[in-house]
């Protein structure tokens, strides 16, 4: 592995964030319909509570309501925090003076100077990953980021950023996937271990399956709205005995739930995982993912008990 740069020190001393996603999303996740800006605060609170200290945002996330709610809080609390969002490159954004642009709008939605990660949301169609890279250049030039991420990168995008920022001496700080007991695709790829060759600090968005590993859906009650499409339901259908496991292993770590254990396999394969909470008590399940380790051996039986759940492919 390549020793971590001091810019990135913090992330990798990371074990538990805490995503934004659902704060402001009305599509998928039913805001102000199951819950209020009240019970995202209390989240937001109880996280800071049990050590959760970095939190990740985007400027597309309740268009832009995301950032505006995290802002509010910040002004509110006297705890160090640290602030990841991202640049969203479409539509009709075709140069690099568009990234430092929206990073100001970002900053000014916070209320911050600077954030700690600023992170390309996708790869773009209109620009490439070198061009998008430049434009990262100049934001930790004008002070407005301390390090630099990409999210949704396969292998070969991420090395095109990582060499176009190291032309610069800027090392490529973290790359945020889907990655989860029900999605191993970067495990089995390979990006998750170029990504620890490299450094770079693999960040996992998604790491419940949106509720989906903590146990409290089935086939007989799935999860609410346009959560419950035809790729859920599937999963539903293989899910009971992974659930079972996951309650057993729990049951040896002082009544872990199935959630938490979910959260810890990613903490040992090496990553970061970000869930969202919408409320205080998932804050409270969330933390408890962390301060604690599997065994190898409970690690092995659960990579057994998800290799088929779904098919993979490789880049």
């Amino acid at each position: 592995m390549t020793e971590v740069s001091n810019e990135t020190r913090f992330l990798h001393a990371i074990e538990m964030g805490l995503g934004a996603w659902q704060w402001g999303d009305r599509v998928i996740w039913a805001y102000g319909q199951e819950y209020t800006d009240k019970e995202i605060r209390e989240s937001f609170d109880v996280s800071l509570n049990l050590g959760v200290r970095f939190v990740d945002t985007a400027e597309i996330y309740g268009s832009g309501y995301s950032e505006r709610l995290l802002g509010r809080f910040l002004k509110e609390i006297d705890q160090p925090i640290l602030v990841a969002t991202k640049f969203f490159p479409w539509p009709w954004k075709f140069t690099k003076g568009f990234i430092p642009r929206a990073l100001k709008g970002s900053l000014e939605r916070l209320g911050l100077d600077a954030v700690d990660l600023y992170q390309i949301h996708w790869p773009a169609v209109t620009m490439s990953p070198e061009t998008l890279m430049e434009g990262m250049v100049e934001c930790v030039k004008r002070g407005w980021t301390r390090t630099v991420g990409v999210s949704n990168f396969g292998q070969k995008n991420m090395l095109r950023a990582y060499s176009t920022l190291a032309q610069h001496g800027i090392p490529l700080a973290s790359n945020q996937v889907h990655y989860s007991l029900l999605n191993r695709e970067v495990e089995k790829n390979g990006t998750l271990a170029r990504c620890k060759e490299l450094g770079i600090r693999l960040i996992a968005y998604s790491p419940l399956e949106k509720g989906l590993l903590t146990g409290k859906y089935s086939l007989e009650t799935p999860p609410p709205g346009v959560r419950a499409g035809t790729q859920t339901m599937e999963l539903l259908k293989k899910l009971p005995p992974v659930i079972k496991l996951l309650t057993e292993i729990g049951q040896n770590h002082g009544g872990k739930s199935a959630g938490q254990v979910s959260l810890n396999w990613l903490i040992c394969k090496g990553a970061l995982p970000i869930p969202g909470a919408k409320n205080a008590k998932q804050a409270e399940q969330n933390a408890g993912g962390a301060g604690w380790k599997l065994s190898e051996e409970e690690v092995e039986k659960l990579d057994e008990a998800t290799d088929s759940i779904r098919e993979y492919s490789t880049e």
